[in-house]
């Protein structure tokens, strides 16, 4: 009698907004970064210093989203030992 949860899926739409929003936003600082009235090497350590950001973003959001299913996997495999000891439990047996 386990319930198994339905698996969320993301629209088109919502996926296209979120790349778009990225697309900007990334654009949006490169752009700050060229237009800065600053040495080169400044505008240089800014530009790799938002792509180190970038990547950071990417692996923390693959590592959370990895614990979280790796949470459900073990709470499904538990519920199923549970389910599995109860069925099989006979509380008129003797000792």
């Amino acid at each position: 009698m386990s319930d198994t949860p339905v698996k969320q899926q993301n629209t088109a739409a919502y996926y296209g907004q979120a790349v778009a929003s990225f697309a900007v936003a990334l654009g949006a600082v490169a752009l700050g970064i060229a237009n800065l009235e600053a040495d080169v090497w400044v505008r240089a350590f800014l530009g790799i210093a938002v792509l180190y950001l970038t990547t950071s973003a990417f692996t923390l959001a693959k590592v959370v989203r990895d614990r979280q299913e790796a949470g459900h996997l073990i709470s499904r495999v538990d519920q199923a030992r549970l389910e599995k000891l109860l069925a099989e439990h006979d509380p008129f047996q003797k000792l």
